[in-house]
């Protein structure tokens, strides 16, 4: 979906820069949040010897009973996806 945004600012500096500045510190942001978010689901993979993808299958169809620890892992799960989609959408940002 292409999507267009137009700013206007009354500020003498030019505007450019400083966006596409903004857009870069952003993305290592999310770097840094999803590099810990992979530490945290790689952990619990390892302490309980499954994926994150077949933990999600499982504990969505009800076969694993649900814990304070389970539901934290449905979150990073979550978590992990939404600065992905947040990182796709910054990386594909172009400027004219």
């Amino acid at each position: 979906m292409l999507q267009q945004i137009t700013v206007v600012s009354d500020a003498p500096v030019a505007l450019k820069p400083l966006l596409e500045a903004a857009i870069q510190s952003e993305l290592r942001v999310l770097e840094l949040g999803l590099e810990r978010t992979r530490q945290r689901l790689r952990a619990l993979e390892e302490q309980h010897g499954l994926s994150s993808e077949e933990f999600e299958r499982r504990f969505n169809s009800g076969q694993i009973a649900e814990s304070l620890e389970f539901i934290e892992w449905s979150g990073e799960i979550k978590t992990w996806r939404l600065l992905q989609s947040q990182q796709q959408a910054l990386q594909g940002a172009r400027f004219n």
